[in-house]
């Protein structure tokens, strides 16, 4: 698309989210404009993410209403809003959860910008990518690796970088354990298996398609969530919203091991006793990302390399996106294609859903 298309442009296709607990729906609204310190994207994929699940359920709490929801944004910078080099316009750019911050609380000076009191995220205080169009703050986007498809780049910017973020926080372990096998645990297996640890993995109990991807994706054990692995974990992740996976985590682990929570939401966790945390284990959370994991993981991503399982669907197919994501029914991640003349040109070849394939294959599912 050239960049002066966007001044033609007066409205926008948009799935909205009016109030938590209800579908998307499809709505034509203005393109926005950039303000000063902003891009103005053509939106090509968006990822979708369990926050976005979170944010429509209702399960955090303060969205911006009306909201266009999506935070794993894919797209071509069509204009930019005074203050921004002009040089940006045409460049692809990735749009991730953390939209904005302060840059002068206690957090932020202390190079903790994930932390800040007043940040911005994409797709809940801001719009985000399920529409056509976004507007982004220009310090906060990354540019995009070569060789990476929109399809493929978009679960990067959040199931990418939460996982990367998690794994740090969990040391330096070679016998790592992932609860919950979805987008952030199939990208993270595959940095930590090129890192020459150990994966095992935790699914739904009797999740077989589940355990046999986990394996695919160069796990060395997969079993259901509270069965007991092989042998002690020296950190255990965990990527699924189930509270009761804690104290099952931290049994798993050895004396001195780590268990980091991933997400930003969690079911209650149930008491258990002390003997668990007990002998110096540690209980972490991670909380967003900052521009330094972007450009890490980013960076990293091409030389390990670290491929993405997707399934497609269209913008006017989010809600089933989100269904499908709520139900357990996807492999990897799951992509909104927003531009279809741009990604017609980018198209993989698709599979059977559960064929085999190796890790360093691009692979697309079809959702009809």
């Amino acid at each position: 698309m050239n960049p002066e298309d966007n001044e033609k442009a007066a409205t926008m296709r948009a799935m909205v989210l009016e109030a938590p607990g209800r579908p998307l729906i499809a709505a034509s609204l203005p393109v926005p404009r950039p303000a000063a310190g902003q891009l103005l994207l053509r939106v090509t994929a968006c990822g979708i993410c369990r926050t976005d699940l979170h944010v429509v359920d209702g399960e955090l709490t303060e969205p911006k209403l009306p909201l266009v929801p999506g935070h794993q944004i894919v797209g071509r910078v069509v204009a930019a809003g005074s203050g921004v080099d002009r040089s940006a316009v045409g460049q692809r750019v990735g749009v991730p959860w953390l939209g904005g911050t302060c840059g002068s609380c206690e957090h932020c000076r202390a190079g903790r910008e994930n932390l800040c009191d007043r940040a911005v995220f994409t797709g809940y205080r801001v719009d985000g990518g399920f529409a056509e169009y976004c507007v982004a703050d220009a310090r906060f986007c990354f540019p995009l690796p070569e060789g990476y498809p929109d399809l493929q780049a978009a679960p990067l910017l959040c199931a990418g970088l939460i996982g990367y973020r998690s794994l740090r926080l969990a040391g330096n372990g070679e016998r790592l354990g992932i609860y919950g096998f979805g987008a952030a645990a199939h990208i993270v297996t595959q940095v930590a298996v090129w890192q020459r640890r150990r994966v095992f993995a935790f699914t739904r109990p009797g999740d077989a398609v589940g355990q046999a991807f986990a394996r695919r994706m160069g796990a060395c054990w997969a079993g259901g969530s509270f069965e007991s692995p092989p042998e002690e974990l020296d950190a255990a992740l965990i990527f699924a919203p189930a509270g009761e996976l804690v104290p099952a985590a931290l049994r798993a682990v050895r004396k001195g091991g780590v268990v980091v929570c991933g997400g930003i939401h969690m079911s209650p966790i149930p008491s258990f006793s002390y003997d668990l945390l007990w002998g110096e284990r540690s209980l972490l959370s991670v909380a967003n990302l900052t521009r330094r994991d972007g450009e890490e993981f980013l960076n990293l991503a091409p030389t390990v390399p670290v491929r993405s399982e997707v399934t497609r669907f269209s913008l006017a197919q989010a809600n089933e996106a989100l269904a499908a994501l709520r139900e357990g029914r996807l492999e990897g991640a799951a992509v909104l294609v927003i531009d279809d003349i741009q990604e017609a040109a980018q198209k993989q070849p698709s599979r059977r859903r559960g064929a085999s394939s190796g890790c360093d294959e691009l692979t697309v599912f079809e959702q009809s």
